[in-house]
């Protein structure tokens, strides 16, 4: 957090002096962004596309812990899993909102490193914020925004339209984001039974990173787009491989089989893994936060992706009744369970 010898108390500014504050360094580069913030909303112009919106919120306690969450992280994070879920559309991001409901222990200074955070991510990613809104919480930090994309008719892609027969595909490796987290809690622990214990990472910057500062796959979207692919259903990872395999399988109307053996896996999540004594493969199927993209293609589409993008073949999709299954790496087939996020409970069911 900011330095306390600077901390500006946001009481003395009153919601329209932070609102000016926090925007006088935001500029807007859409062409479609014709008022952002200043008004009672936004103003985008339209045009011969399709506009996608979706909306995502992070309190504290429950999705994230500022004990080990950097603010400007937390800022950035915040912007990019919204982006995931546009990206998860086959559409291209190109405006947030956002709003906060923050407690008095938050200083100006602190805000300030928030949105410095979420800035950064706009910017990388060529989107623009244009509103939202401040108000007061009672305890902690809330975080609400939402993201407005485009995408050309017919190009959308749901998670329904899967097909018997589509192969089944991840971007990314999976499980890195889990294992960076217990790394987290795991010294956030120790701290708390002994604060003169310096916390070991052990030289995780991977993991951590991925927990810290995920990326949404923009660069999957636009290579769709330049190689004329268009994926028969997608979601992206946020509660785990298995719970967003499933949400295909059942919107869809189809089963599947996964291989185990195909899962992509980082060598530094599997070997912290193996630390941990965890298995691997139920870190990637039931750990979240990997905001990588499940997607399915026809079959004659595979070709296009051997060598050429971060992408593994995991499994295809079986026919309508059939059970979504989990074929391990000695050939046994498991149901696949649903063990990852639970948004009402107090922590995911894997461990």
């Amino acid at each position: 957090m900011s330095d306390a010898t600077q901390r500006t108390e946001i009481s003395n500014l009153g919601e329209f002096g932070l609102i000016k504050r926090l925007s006088e360094k935001i500029t807007v580069t859409q062409p479609t962004t014709i008022k952002g913030i200043g008004d009672d909303a936004a103003v985008l112009a339209k045009r011969d596309k399709l506009t996608v919106v979706t909306t995502d919120m992070l309190v504290e306690g429950v999705h994230f812990d500022l004990m080990y969450v950097p603010l400007k992280h937390l800022g950035y994070k915040s912007i990019v899993v919204n982006l995931s879920d546009v990206c998860a559309m086959n559409a291209v991001p190109t405006q947030v909102t956002v709003a906060i409901a923050l407690s008095n222990r938050f200083s100006l200074e602190a805000v300030e490193e928030l949105y410095d955070g979420m800035r950064a991510a706009c910017k990388r990613y060529n989107v623009d914020l244009v509103g939202g809104d401040t108000t007061t919480s009672l305890k902690g930090l809330i975080i609400c925004v939402t993201a407005i994309g485009e995408v050309e008719d017919g190009k959308q892609v749901y998670r329904s339209t899967a097909n018997e027969g589509d192969l089944l595909c991840v971007t990314g490796d999976l499980g890195s984001a889990y294992l960076g987290l217990q790394m987290l809690e795991r010294e956030k622990k120790i701290f708390l039974e002994d604060p003169n214990i310096k916390p070991d990472l052990e030289n995780q910057q991977y993991i951590i990173g991925r927990q810290l500062k995920p990326e949404p796959r923009t660069d999957i979207v636009k290579w769709f787009a330049d190689n004329n692919v268009l994926p028969t259903s997608m979601i992206d990872i946020s509660d785990g491989l298995s719970s967003e395999t499933l949400h295909l399988c059942d919107q869809s109307n189809l089963g599947c089989d996964v291989l185990e053996e195909k899962i992509p896996i980082a060598d530094e999540a599997r070997q912290q893994a193996f630390k941990f004594n965890f298995d691997p493969t139920l870190c990637a199927l039931s750990g979240g936060e990997d905001y990588e993209l499940l997607f399915t293609i026809k079959p004659e589409d595979e070709e296009k992706f051997k060598g050429s993008l971060d992408v593994t073949i995991i499994g295809k999709m079986t026919a309508k009744g059939s059970e979504p299954t989990l074929i391990t790496r000695k050939g046994n087939r498991h149901k696949l369970i649903a063990q990852g996020w639970n948004a009402f409970g107090n922590e995911p069911t894997a461990s």
